[in-house]
Formats: structure tokens, sequence, C-alpha cells
């Protein structure tokens, strides 16, 4: 009896996961339960389930590597999981209005979101190649059903689709980057490959192996070139679905590239460098072009959330403790700015529906001035004009860009931030001057709260969460290095 008892406290660093796991074994029979008309309390209840989980993950201690060598929990793990569960659940609050407009109101959307969740948790705790396929798959999986969960809507399911095919084609490139370091190294484990890698040398085998590795995580966070789905799925999708992509997956994923590129590959720092600096300046530069040309707010947001991943990706360049403490303060930032400027665009609701294009805003300044105040300042942010907190997250990235000598990079960003203003300040331009064509439906509580809250946070970033928040991502990055 005792050694069970020893043999379970072992296993302290995974108990978030092992919560999250239970828990949705629970939802699921509540869901049944309760039936489908009452699925608003199977959402409430997922979002309690994360928010549980987070504090019980903020709150933990337990570092350490379990299950063989799968699972690893560090400071860094820490961090990011209370990124995901913030943006997580943030996302499942805005599904909570109009959930029957959106397609949300099913129980199994919260099910599928507490999935994909738990396969964020085990990608950001990976360890070892084999958990970082399961992670990526059980997150995957859930969003792909996610997209499409509105089976009456074409352009729903055709996003849907659209994601499952390019997803598939991008785990195959996965997969076969793993098979690759795998059959040269000998090892599936992160650890272990490190000192193969150390002790053999590279190859050209392994280094194939880790283009591919790369570009299967690369899909995942939408970098250039393997963006093409973003636009179309972020689009077609309903929009809390959008949001939920747009924070979380995002978060998680960078973390994997973030592990996979400090940890494991550290011995061959140049070639991989090459990889993400290349990465790095197509998103920046293609999003920074691209957006300007279109009309849908939420291609924007897509394109936008394709060079934000380019800016992070300048302070992974440089491979060094500043730039991972960079990205991680990226991550957060743009998590906050994010599940802002979701609610405002769920708050902008008429009578034939949720705005959909630049021109639906014209006027929102004088029928809703709160949300065009609050939207105004996010645009800003995501610009990168200071004060505002999106101008620390740029600042942190550059800095590290140019402590590391990538001038030409930190210049192309900077460059490519300026030309992004223009269709920021085009959204900007039409609340504020555009005479009204419509009215907006009132604006439900929760998502005034969110706009209110991620409005200060961007605001008054610099005098109040600032410094909390760059202590713990330097302990955060330090536990890599």
């Amino acid at each position: 009896m005792n050694s069970d008892i020893t043999d379970f406290a072992s296993l302290a660093p995974a108990y978030p996961e092992m919560l999250m796991a239970v828990g949705v074994l629970v939802l699921i029979l509540v869901g049944v339960v309760v039936n489908k008309e009452r699925s608003g309390f199977v959402t409430w209840l997922a979002i309690i389930l994360m928010a549980v989980t987070g504090v019980l993950v903020a709150t933990q201690h337990a570092d350490g590597v379990i299950f063989n060598g799968l699972f690893i929990a560090d400071s860094f793990s820490r961090y990011m999981k209370v990124l995901v569960m913030g943006g997580a659940a943030l996302a499942l609050i805005l599904s909570v209005s109009n959930d029957v407009e959106n397609g949300t109101h099913k129980y199994e959307y919260a099910i599928l979101a507490t999935l994909s969740t738990l396969g964020m948790m085990i990608m950001v705790s990976t360890n070892d190649l084999m958990t970082l396929y399961i992670g990526l798959e059980l997150q995957s999986l859930s969003i792909y059903v996610m997209a499409a969960i509105k089976r009456d809507d074409s352009r729903a399911t055709e996003a849907g689709l659209k994601y499952f095919v390019l997803g598939a084609l991008s785990s195959g490139m996965l997969l076969y980057g793993a098979s690759l370091i795998y059959g040269f190294t000998g090892h599936t484990n992160l650890q272990e490959i490190v000192l193969a890698i150390a002790s053999e040398g590279r190859s050209i085998g392994l280094i194939f192996g880790v283009v591919f590795l790369l570009a299967g995580v690369a899909f995942k966070i939408s970098a250039v070139p393997f963006h093409m789905w973003t636009p179309d799925v972020y689009e077609g999708a309903p929009t809390p679905v959008t949001a939920f992509m747009a924070m979380a997956p995002k978060v998680a994923a960078m973390t994997l590239m973030i592990r996979l590129v400090i940890d494991t590959f550290s011995p061959i720092s140049t070639d991989w460098q090459q990889v993400v600096i290349f990465l790095s300046i197509a998103s920046m530069v293609l999003a920074a072009f691209a957006a300007i040309g279109q009309n849908s707010l939420k291609r924007i947001i897509a394109y936008s959330s394709i060079g934000h991943v380019g800016f992070a990706l300048v302070g992974l360049s440089s491979g060094t403790q500043v730039g991972v403490e960079g990205v991680a303060i990226y991550m957060a930032i743009y998590v906050a700015m994010t599940v802002g400027l979701f609610a405002c665009i769920l708050s902008l609701r008429t009578e034939t529906g949720y705005v959909e294009t630049i021109g639906d805003l014209a006027g929102a300044a004088q029928r809703r001035p709160f949300v065009a105040a609050v939207m105004a300042i996010l645009m800003f942010s995501l610009i990168g004009m200071p004060p505002l907190a999106g101008f620390f997250a740029k600042w942190h990235v550059f800095l590290a860009a140019v402590e590391a000598h990538l001038y030409v990079l930190a210049i192309i960003g900077v460059l490519a931030s300026a030309v992004s203003a223009f269709y920021y300040l085009r959204v900007v331009k039409t609340m504020y001057f555009d005479p009204p064509v419509r009215e907006f439906a009132a604006v439900p509580n929760e998502l005034n709260i969110i706009m209110a809250v991620s409005a200060f946070f961007i605001v008054t970033y610099f005098f109040t969460v600032g410094n909390p928040l760059a202590q713990v991502a330097h302990n955060a990055a330090g536990s890599l290095f």
C-alpha cells in the first residue's frame, strides 16, 4: 500500500494533466446527462476546470522527468501552461454569448476544447518525440472538429476540411523528420538526442530530419511558408473557434519549437538558426504586405497572427536566454491582445450577424464608443506603438536579436511593423471617421469585462505587470539553459 502511495506521489509533475484527463471524462458524463439544451452548464464547468488546473500549475513546484523520460516539468513548462490555460479558458468564455448562432451550443464543443488543451499541456511538457506527436495530434484532431462544428454552415465545413487535409500533411512531415532523427541518433528521447548529436556530430540525414520536424511544428504556428491554411480556416470557422485557434495552440506550438531548438538541437545551433531566421523573415514580410489588400476582418487577423509569429521568432533566432525570455513575454502579451480583439468583434453584432468586413465597422465609435476605444487601443498595440504593451513585446525580441548581432533581422522586423501599420490604422479610421451605417446589438456582460481587462493590461503594462511578468519569464527561460 505504501509503495502505491509513493508511486503516485512520484507522478506529482503530471498532476495537472491527470486532473484535466479526469475532468474531461466527468464533462462527458455531465454532457450526456444534462442534454444539449443546457450546454452552457458544461462550458462553464470546462472553464472552471481550466482555471483550477491553471492555479494548480502556477502553485506547483514539482519539477522532474517522469514516465521513463517521456514527460518533463520545469519552470518554463509551468509558465507556458498557464498561458495555454488562460487562452483556452478565455476563448471558451467568448463562446458563451450567442452560442447557438456560432454553433458552439453543443456540449461536445467544450469537451473538444478541453481535450485540445490537454494535448497542448502534453506538448509543452514533452521530453520525447513520441509524446510530442501524441500531444500534437490530440490538440489538432480536436480543433479539426471544432472548426467544422457548425455543420449546417458550408464555410465552417470547408474550413474544417482544409485544416484537416493540410494538418495531415504537416503531421506526415513531422513524423518523417522524427523518423530521420531517430534513425541517425538511435533515440527518441530529447535529452538523449542531445548527447548523441554532441558525441557523434552532425550529418546530412540529421539536418534533413531537423528541417522536416521544424516544418511540421511551423505549420502549427502558421509560419510562412506553412501558413496557407490560416486565412481560409480563420475566416470559415465560427468566430469563437477562430479565437481559440489564435491563442492557446500558438503558445503550445511555440513552446514546442523553443524546447526543440534550444534544448534538443543546441549542438547544431548554426543549422537550425538558419531555418528559424528564414521562417521569421518570411512570416513578417508576407503578413505585412498580404494583409493590405484584405477586407475581411478575420483574414486580417489571420495575417496579423502570422506576422506576430514572425516577430516572436526574431527572439528565438538569437538562441540566447534573453531571446527565449523575449518570446515568453511576447506570447503573454499576444494572448492578451488577441482575446481583447475577438471580444470586440463578438461585441459588434448587427441584425444580420457579426461584423465580417472592415466596412461593417463604420460608425462604431458613435454607436459603441467603449468597444471602438478598446479596439483602437488594441490596434495601436498590435502595431507596437509606445507605451502600449505591444511595444514592449517587440522591444524584448528585437533587443535579443541586436545582442546576438542579427542586425538585419531586427531592421526587417521594424520595417515590417511600419508596413503593417497601414491595415491596423485602416480599421481605426473606419470606426472613427466613416458615417454609421447600422445599429449594433447590446454587448454581453462577459465581453465587456474581457475588453476592459484586456485594455487595462495593454495600457498600464509598463506600470503594473511589466516587471513581474519579465521576472517570471526570466526564471522560466533560465530553466532551459
